[in-house]
């Protein structure tokens, strides 16, 4: 290439294109900052809920309960803004350089400038380990070839040929195609391009931008929570409205009726509800990024444990993107490579090693080549087949009408030299000049390694002691030496990961846009179900949207498939009522990992397009990691359940004690401070105690529970209703007993209070398992119960035991025999439950 004759755009040109059309930046949301997070936050309606909440206690003077519940706004948006603002910083460290440094002609002169100030009309060089910077055509070049992974899938490196002002654009993909893509990699050659796109316009641009028309979803469990607390809203300001009114006609005093009514609306407003959900999935996120995985909203943490189909793509996620040489023919004789450091092929294929070696380049960049280094330095370790000391003498490159390319070698100890060559099959078929039998039974073994899933390569050897070169590979006289096949070797954990799947009663689907036979080979490597049905990108693209919703029921595996197919898919099995986990690392999934419930991007070689449009990001790129958060989802769902069902519970006494002595014309049971000392266990019994509880042992041994399944299913209301009236009954029983005997409102409210903290402890203990009984509860280790159980009877010791306290309490003194009563009373009012859970047949006890 002479680049002396080429001037390029000038200086002025290119600012001024500049100013027209904008940076080469692609498309992104940015990095959020704290004041924007904090605003999302803001805006949940579960936080404009609690403030509400706060506000309207400030507004009615029970500042205790104000503060209380500020503060929780506090804690939980402290929370929120430490997960999120970290997770942006671990995504800003994590960023691809989308605008790498660009070297370009300008002004006569090549120039190293900023990839994003490159624009169209520019002439960029490009040489052996550069990204391109953006869209071209190429202008000339000499054995450029580029990895399009990132855009197409494919990890094999595509070749480039020249191409001029007539070439029609066309898509990344396929060889000798004259354009070279923006996000690209050349592996080897160099090359003249012209800038035709830059930024949005460019092919990986226009999928960026692909992202801003599909919409995250909010999820199920957010969608209900807002439900149930409407629900519960509009009954606690009926019940409200009902003691009010009870109150004022039955005894004449309208204004204690208010105040009746609003100790009723602060006992069981629902405002622990928002504070567990975002409790429990903020923490759940921690939790997650502490074993690798990133979270970059909170609400799929729960989305994780109901996903039932995981839609993947193959090359970088289920494989290692990278070229090993997985087998070798030569004489006949076919070898299956496996782990070659402990089990080296037999001797001979040695001078088929030897020679794949000289016809590569001593340091090598492409994928290939660097396969057949690895794996020859093991293999020819020790003995006289490798040649350091040889001098490279000629290099006859690939070409449009031969893919095959030889180096010429002259060792010191010979006159000869040595012509090592490799290619395409048919291309070194043709150098050694085979006849069509030969040929023909070539490429039998040929087609048997290529549907094995291999990408294949001939190599072939001469000699030639004439003076001077040819200037062809066709003068040499070649001989054969045999067929190296190559795969991109599949991830060691992703086949039991897979199992792990299966077990949990997941389906894995295979979206990929390589060869089919190269999808069946991983198929069955990793235990794929129904490894032969698979469908293409053009049966896909002829198919209905009826016929496509029928037919990935069944089929998991899905070749050759183009982007927006990726995202048809990912809509017909939403269509089709599934749960869709999506993973992927290229700017080709982008679009289908925003679009699915679960979107989950690699964290070590995706893409930023790919990091920003994700739900989930896998620091370690292990898929195995899913496994894990699978489990997480599923242990926040069971907990989430468990502490909703001791919210439900423990609010049915609490309700009924507030409203029932009203039409008893009995002395109120509950004054706000009462209600302020329940939550004081209730709130970090249901945000705390549940949150830490480890997950069932059968929590991946069954199936995924099923979309539309509420929170409360019709089991959970019953249940947690009938443990509340338990506890209604019992307390029902002790406070009117004792205001029959003649005690006093003081004491009966003592022994009734009593009685309901060590049930509502009862409870919280019960709950924290539906399917086992006390004993092995306790036996499970959870410190913050044992926090929770001694704060909470230190402090009501502390109430009884102090004048000044048991005043404001209104309380009376106590006695060893009340204490055993409430006690007692207590523990009889969840016994029921105890018996209940033995009762059921094994695994018929969760939620």
């Amino acid at each position: 290439m002479d680049l002396h004759n080429i001037a390029g755009l000038t200086s002025l040109e290119a600012e001024e294109i500049l100013r027209e059309e904008g940076a080469n930046d692609l498309p992104s949301s940015g990095q959020r900052g704290n004041l924007r997070i904090a605003l999302d936050v803001m805006r949940d309606p579960m936080f404009l809920l609690l403030a509400a909440c706060g506000t309207i206690y400030l507004l009615v003077g029970d500042m205790q309960e104000a503060l209380m519940l500020l503060a929780f706004i506090f804690f939980v948006m402290g929370i929120t803004l430490y997960q999120e603002s970290k997770t942006e910083r671990a995504l800003e460290a994590l960023r691809d350089l989308s605008s790498p440094r660009a070297l370009v002609i300008r002004d006569g002169v090549q120039q190293r400038i900023a990839g994003r100030d490159v624009v169209r009309g520019d002439i960029i060089v490009l040489a052996e380990g550069d990204r391109v910077p953006a869209d071209a055509l190429v202008l000339d070049c000499t054995n450029l070839a580029s990895d399009e992974s990132l855009l197409t899938g494919e990890s094999a490196p595509v070749r480039k040929r020249p191409g001029d002002a007539s070439s029609p654009l066309v898509q990344p993909g396929g060889d000798d195609v004259p354009f070279v893509f923006s996000g690209s990699l050349v592996v080897s050659g160099q090359g003249l391009a012209r800038v035709t796109a830059t930024g949005r316009q460019s092919a990986i641009g226009k999928i960026g931008a692909a992202l801003q028309t599909v919409t995250a979803e909010e999820s199920p469990l957010q969608r209900e929570t807002a439900r149930l607390v409407r629900t519960l809203a509009t009954v606690v300001s009926a019940l409200c409205a009902i003691l009010i009114v009870t109150y004022g006609l039955t005894r004449g005093l309208w204004l204690d009726g208010m105040l009746a009514g609003l100790t009723l609306a602060m006992a069981v407003m629902p405002n622990e509800l928002p504070v567990v959900l975002t409790i429990f999935l903020a923490l759940g996120a921690w939790r997650l990024s502490r074993t690798q995985i990133l979270t970059r909203r909170s609400p799929v943490v729960e989305t994780l444990g109901s996903a039932t189909v995981l839609c993947v793509d193959k090359t970088g996620t289920l494989t290692l993107n990278r070229m090993a040489v997985a087998a070798l023919h030569a004489d006949g004789l076919f070898c299956p490579v496996g782990d070659f450091r402990t089990d080296l092929p037999p001797e001979v294929f040695h001078d088929l090693v030897e020679f794949s070696i000289l016809a590569s380049q001593r340091d090598p960049f492409d994928p290939m080549e660097r396969a057949i280094k690895e794996f020859g330095d093991t293999y020819l370790a020790h003995t006289e087949h490798l040649h350091v000391d040889w001098f490279l003498e000629k290099e006859y490159p690939l070409s449009p009408e031969l893919l095959a390319m030889s180096h010429v070698w002259r060792s010191a100890k010979s006159e000869a030299h040595v012509i090592a060559a490799k290619g395409a099959p048919e291309a070194v078929f043709d150098l050694c000049h085979f006849t069509e039998k030969k040929q023909k039974e070539m490429m039998a073994a040929v087609t048997r390694m290529a549907d094995g899933g291999l990408r294949v390569l001939g190599v072939a050897r001469s000699y030639f002691r004439e003076e001077g070169l040819p200037g062809e590979q066709h003068d040499f006289t070649f001989e054969f030496l045999g067929l190296i096949g190559f795969a991109d070797p599949v991830r060691p954990t992703v086949a039991g990961a897979l199992q792990d799947c299966y077990r949990a009663g997941m389906r894995m689907v295979m979206i990929t846009g390589d060869y089919p036979g190269t999808a069946r080979s991983i198929a069955r490597q990793i235990g794929l179900r129904e490894p032969d049905q698979v469908i293409t990108g053009d049966e896909l693209a002829g198919m209905e949207e009826g016929e496509l919703r029928e037919r990935v029921k069944t089929v998991n595996i899905f070749a050759r498939v183009v982007p927006e197919q990726k995202l048809c898919l990912v809509q017909a099995l939403k269509a089709n009522g599934e749960v869709v986990a999506m993973t992927g690392d290229g700017v080709n999934d982008a679009p289908a990992l925003k679009a699915a419930h679960i979107g989950i991007a690699m964290g070590g070689r995706g893409t930023d397009v790919a990091r920003e449009a994700s739900d989930l990001v896998l620091l370690d790129d292990d898929f195995a990691s899913i496994v894990r958060a699978v489990r997480m989802g599923r242990r926040i769902f069971d907990n989430l359940k468990k502490a909703m069902a001791y919210l439900l519970a423990i609010h049915v006494p609490i309700a009924g004690m507030s409203l029932i002595p009203v039409f008893f014309k009995w002395p109120l049971l509950f004054m706000p401070i009462h209600i302020a000392f329940l939550h004081l266990i209730i709130d970090p019994a249901c945000s705390v105690v549940y949150e830490v509880e480890r997950a069932e042992p059968e929590a991946m041994n069954r199936p995924p529970r099923p979309p539309r399944e509420p929170l409360f299913s019709g089991m959970v209301l019953l249940l947690s209703t009938l443990q509340g009236l338990g506890v209604l009954l019992v307390l029902l029983a002790v406070f009117g007993v004792s205001l029959n005997r003649g005690q006093g409102e003081y004491e009966a409210r003592t022994l009734a209070f009593m009685t309901l903290i060590i049930a509502n402890l009862g409870l919280m203990i019960t709950n924290r398992s539906w399917s086992v009984t006390v004993g092995s509860i306790l036996k499970a280790p959870n410190s913050a119960q044992w926090w929770v159980t001694g704060g909470a009877l230190a402090f009501l010791a502390a109430v009884l035991n102090i004048p000044v306290a048991r005043e404001v309490f209104r309380f009376s003194a106590v006695h060893p025999l009340d204490v055993a009563i409430a006690a007692s009373a207590g523990l009889l009012s969840v016994l029921w439950f105890e018996l209940f859970k033995k009762l059921q047949p094994k695994g018929r006890g969760r939620q």
